[in-house]
């Protein structure tokens, strides 16, 4: 029922940030947690950042204190702000939920660091 287009992605100097959207064609009320979840090359998917449905948030180590992820539920988005970024975060990003089964993924949006 739900549908996830991920956005905001782009090329970005080490240091800069970015802010990714995952618009939900319907409600993300009901669900209790979603994340982020990002797959370097050669890497397999990773989850880096999840909130719940009263904004209890999770980080993996590696995006502890640079990445923040927030939840507007009236408008059916979950964001993440991406801060200090480092090359190493270079990835395509993608949202989903946690937890569950998730939903058919999105395409998407592709973060690169490099300068």
């Amino acid at each position: 029922q739900v549908q996830l287009v991920e956005s905001g992605g782009g090329l970005v100097q080490p240091g800069g940030s970015l802010r990714l959207s995952c618009a939900a064609s319907g409600s993300i009320f009901g669900i209790r947690t979603m994340g982020w979840y990002r797959q370097a090359p050669g890497k397999q998917r990773e989850l880096v950042a999840a909130i719940t449905s009263g904004s209890s948030t999770n980080y993996a180590d590696s995006v502890k204190g640079r990445f923040t992820i927030s939840r507007d539920n009236r408008k059916n988005t979950v964001y993440l702000q991406m801060n200090s970024l480092k090359p190493e975060a270079t990835a395509v990003y993608y949202c989903n939920v946690v937890y569950r089964s998730p939903y058919a993924w999105g395409q998407g949006t592709q973060v690169t660091v490099s300068s």
